[in-house]
């Protein structure tokens, strides 16, 4: 998927907006579409009042005794997507775009987005609130120096800033006479009252055993053990991201968007299991499943969720060590724990643990690829059959998607909102169509769909790129150069625990020959019926190292604003590699079963191990998509499978460059030091 979601991992959102988002010329003297110095205002129709919001937010912050107040665009888990409850600065200021921040003064109120959403911003918010076309911390706290006493106070709700966050803040005000203010009471629902959207109240269920790699009782059992061997031997691990809670206890529900989580926390100790949620979502089945009803190390205990601040509070009143992952953690929590108390790693052990996944897991999310690739394959045919008529456009195109893969076993919903983007629009790598905003697909224009599937078995996500008129030179191309660059990657051999931004750059070297490239990752790992965007598995310099069963996706591309984008997007697992010298080496095996478009490929680019994988590929789909699609009587589809696998070749051999030999020994120089 493009990077414009990052699920599970929202701080990297503000690298894509950075790597997406710089200014192009004029940009930041472009005139804001709204007239406020007019009497009255000419404002856009979209546009919301805010004038009542804003006064009632300043009079609880003249009660808490503040000169500004911060609000954020997150929740307390750091979803990449947030329920409506949760959408307190939309709210707010009427802007909703997924990335902005707001701070409210007594005498002023303003919004510091990026680029993708600055014409968003202009178009829904009022002339109370100023734009500001930047983003950061620093920043902010610049305008804050600017436009608050000495002596003031800053609000902000502990549970919507994670500690690095705080830290920044808090790091920024150093020397001046500002004082951060925790307030765990959030004065936004105060002023939003009972208006404010209902938290989600459907069941939790537990997972059959048919669709989990292991039990509860299991997992909870090593991540016990790895806490035991840890030197600093702590005693508790406390899991604030939804995915972990979801995972251990082989939980889900349907609380986020595209996610199939609940809102929960965990603490697990060395004696007790204690489960932060609303209990009156748990059945009498689900809660004979948790062992709810007894007592000892290996039964849950079931808290109310909003109590999850008092007990770690009273449980490292003891002799305790609490290990956390803190690129989760908002500072709601870690303020309470002592800092000799307190474990701090990156990525908590329940992170690192889910990221592996073992052999039936590995197995599970193979099967959900396979399915899934049927549907997709069956959308790429009936685009081939209508889009010459005329009929179809980006959003008919997205909704038609989704329906095919509502008719595959075990699917629970889309794994994020399809991409679905024709000719200009695919340009932009975070697009995706609406109802009332989308354009014709043709036959001349190259088309992007980006879409996946959550399945009981795994989550999908897989990218394909066609044109079904006569692309240009340039398009066939740059798209032969992403396709290169998705099979260098693929192909890969590695040394066990190389870091994947050792190898990320296999994934560019055939745009970078030619002077092109992508601003986007090259890729990000995927869970059994969990995120779609899986930390802390990827290609960046903050993920972990690669080992073996970690799936990632490989996902290439090449945007050429204004005309046409290309991604080609691809799952794989992390496998060990077959050497002629002893060693412990890695690769990857693809579990995306849909061929590549043949009419934009130029086979003379390829060099002869390319054409060598690519048609080894392409008989792999064969044999595990093709029984799929005969046994459900789709010989149309199956059809269209053996044409667009049939081998390809080329007259051309091809040398390995001196280029390709000093790029490959400085990489794996690299990744002896990683």
């Amino acid at each position: 998927m493009a990077w414009a979601h990052w699920g599970c991992c929202p701080w990297l959102v503000l690298l894509y907006a950075c790597v997406w988002s710089h200014p192009k010329p004029g940009d930041l003297g472009r005139e804001d579409v709204r007239n406020c110095s007019a009497n009255p205002p000419h404002l856009p129709v979209t546009v919301v009042n805010t004038t009542l919001r804003l006064s009632a937010l300043r009079q609880q912050m003249e009660a808490w005794n503040l000169s500004a107040y911060i609000i954020p665009d997150t929740d307390a888990h750091q979803n990449e997507y947030i329920g409506k409850h949760d959408e307190r600065r939309a709210w707010m200021t009427g802007f909703t775009g997924t990335a902005g921040t707001a701070v409210v003064t007594m005498e002023k109120a303003a919004v510091w987005t990026d680029s993708r959403y600055w014409t968003q911003a202009e178009r829904e918010m009022d002339c109370n609130w100023d734009l500001h076309k930047e983003v950061g911390i620093t920043v902010i706290v610049s305008w804050l120096l600017a436009e608050i006493p000495t002596g003031g106070h800053v609000g902000f709700d502990p549970f919507l800033v994670s500690f690095d966050s705080w830290n920044s803040y808090d790091r920024n005000l150093q020397g001046f006479d500002i004082q951060l203010v925790s307030i765990t009471v959030n004065l936004v629902d105060l002023v939003w009252g009972s208006a404010r959207p209902p938290v989600p109240s459907e069941p939790i269920y537990a997972l059959e055993n048919a669709f989990t790699g292991s039990t509860w009782q299991e997992k909870v059992a090593d991540i016990r053990s790895q806490m035991q061997k840890h030197k600093k031997a702590p005693t508790a691990v406390l899991l604030t991201a939804l995915d972990e809670t979801a995972w251990l206890f082989n939980l889900r529900s349907s609380d986020i968007s595209y996610n199939p989580f609940f809102y929960s926390y965990t603490l697990l100790t060395d004696s007790s299991i204690r489960l932060f949620v609303n209990k009156s979502r748990f059945s009498p089945e689900t809660l004979q499943y948790l062992n709810s009803g007894c007592t000892g190390p290996m039964c849950v205990q079931l808290e109310d969720y909003s109590q999850v601040r008092d007990s770690i509070q009273a449980y490292v009143s003891g002799d305790v060590r609490v290990w956390i992952g803190t690129q989760y953690t908002m500072y709601g929590l870690y303020e309470v724990i002592p800092e000799e108390k307190l474990l701090a790693d990156s990525y908590s052990p329940v992170m690192i643990t889910k990221a592996v996944k073992n052999s039936k897991e590995q197995a599970l999310l193979k099967a959900s690829h396979v399915r899934d690739a049927v549907a997709v394959i069956r959308y790429l045919v009936w685009l081939e059959k209508n889009v010459p008529k005329g009929t179809v456009d980006e959003f008919s195109g997205a909704e038609f998607m989704d329906q095919l893969r509502g008719k595959e076993d075990f699917f629970s919903g889309p794994s994020f909102q399809t991409i679905s983007a024709s000719g200009l629009n695919a340009a932009l790598a975070h697009y995706s169509p609406t109802k009332e905003l989308n354009r014709k697909l043709s036959s001349d224009e190259m088309y992007l769909v980006d879409s996946g599937g959550q399945y009981w078995d795994g989550t999908t996500d897989i990218t394909r790129t066609v044109h079904w008129g006569t692309p240009s030179a340039f398009q066939k191309e740059a798209y032969t150069r992403v396709l290169m660059g998705n099979i260098d990657l693929s192909r890969l051999i590695f040394p066990a625990a190389t870091s994947g931004r050792v190898v990320e750059a296999f994934a560019r070297k055939a745009l970078w020959d030619v002077g092109l490239n992508y601003g986007h990752g090259t890729g990000h790992g995927i869970g059994n019926f969990l995120c779609v965007h899986e930390w802390p598995v990827g290609f960046q310099s903050n993920n972990i190292a690669m080992a073996k069963g970690m799936f990632t996706s490989i996902e290439p591309g090449y945007y050429q604003d204004g005309e046409f984008g290309i991604r080609i997007e691809d799952v794989a697992l992390v496998v060990e590699a077959k050497t002629k010298y002893p060693g412990t080496y890695l690769t990857f095996e693809v579990v995306s079963f849909v061929p590549y478009d043949r009419n934009l490929i130029d086979v003379s680019l390829l060099s002869p191990e390319q054409l060598q994988y690519l048609n080894q590929y392409y008989q792999v789909i064969r044999e595990k998509v093709g029984p799929e699609l005969q046994q459900r009587q789709l010989l149309e589809e199956f059809e269209w499978l053996q044409r667009h696998t049939e081998p390809l070749s080329a007259e051309a051999t091809h040398t390995v460059s001196l280029a390709s030999v000093l790029v490959a020994s400085t990489l794996g120089t690299l990744s002896w030091s990683s």
